[in-house]
């Protein structure tokens, strides 16, 4: 019965290694994320524009609007 404790403690360390693996899928995120812009559903805040999509068009990439 022990041992169950020790199983569950190695898959635990696991599957904590494998977190946030799913973002590779999606190009547009890395290459939204790459270029220091972050993804944010729905409208972007006051200071910062649309700049493309993230997650295959689901989210709006969003960049620091650069004052002139």
């Amino acid at each position: 019965m022990k041992i169950l404790y020790l199983l569950f403690s190695v898959f635990l360390l696991l599957f904590q290694a494998t977190s946030g693996s799913a973002d590779p899928f999606f190009a547009d995120t890395v290459e939204c994320r790459n270029q220091g812009n972050f993804c944010r559903a729905g409208a972007c805040p006051p200071t910062f524009a649309v700049k493309g999509t993230c997650h295959s068009g689901l989210l709006n990439c969003c960049s620091k609007i650069l004052p002139e």
